[in-house]
């Protein structure tokens, strides 16, 4: 296995063995960026729960104050009433059983899926294609509704979603590199919060395990989850 190239290296070399507050990790991410495009930042949570067990499973959403710096393209798939609706809501792509059979087709121009109820039994079809990639349409998401309105406004404005996965870990950008500082820490605060709110009632011990906050391609710098998890509860 490769080594780590010289600017990584370089780059982690700056990051501290201790634990840092995300007032002060989120510049030193920034700093510390060596690559020439605007990187995304991230924020990985490792989670005490096992995700195993139905009850344990955590999964949800939160529209960023500040956004992802990037406005995501919409397909709404809907019955013709509310096909007029998508398209007053700034949808990019509106349709009904038509654009299901074009996905089936192999077209993929979009960011996010919103459905109406009605439309379900249609898109379910879809479930091979949309599912691994993260754009089936889901009640818990907020994704499957009849208010199109404010399911496109949300995701239009930088609305995450978030899942546990099967080793217990939460992956999400809290936007771009290019953010002011204030912005990212906002952002990465309404996340932090959103997942400490959808800690389920099965899981016992400490919730949040541990938090790391990096860009694309930079180093992790490690979150002291004792002062995030004081900031939430107040």
């Amino acid at each position: 296995m490769p080594g780590s190239g010289k600017k990584f290296t370089a780059a982690k070399a700056q990051v501290q063995d201790r634990l840092y507050s995300l007032e002060e990790a989120i510049p030193l991410v920034q700093k510390i960026k060596f690559t020439r495009f605007d990187e995304t930042v991230e924020v990985a949570l490792r989670l005490g729960v096992d995700p195993k067990h139905a009850d344990q499973m955590v999964r949800g959403t939160v529209v960023l104050p500040h956004g992802l710096g990037k406005t995501k393209s919409v397909l709404v798939i809907a019955n013709p009433e509310k096909q007029k609706e998508a398209q007053d809501a700034g949808a990019d792509f509106v349709g009904g059983e038509e654009v299901v059979e074009k996905i089936q087709g192999g077209w993929l121009d979009f960011d996010a899926v919103v459905a109406t109820p009605d439309m379900m039994r249609a898109v379910g079809r879809l479930g091979k294609v949309l599912g691994p990639r993260g754009l089936m349409p889901n009640p818990k998401t907020g994704t499957v509704t009849t208010d199109i309105t404010k399911a496109v406004s949300e995701i239009k404005a930088g609305k995450v979603e978030f899942r546990v996965d099967k080793t217990g870990i939460v992956h999400a950008p809290i936007g771009k590199v290019s953010f002011t500082p204030d912005r990212l820490v906002q952002n990465a605060h309404a996340l932090v919060d959103s997942i400490v709110k959808a800690k389920p009632a099965a899981a016992k011990g400490k919730y949040l395990k541990t938090i790391t906050v990096s860009s694309t391609m930079g180093p992790g710098v490690h979150i002291d989850t004792a002062a995030v998890e004081s900031a939430v509860k107040h």
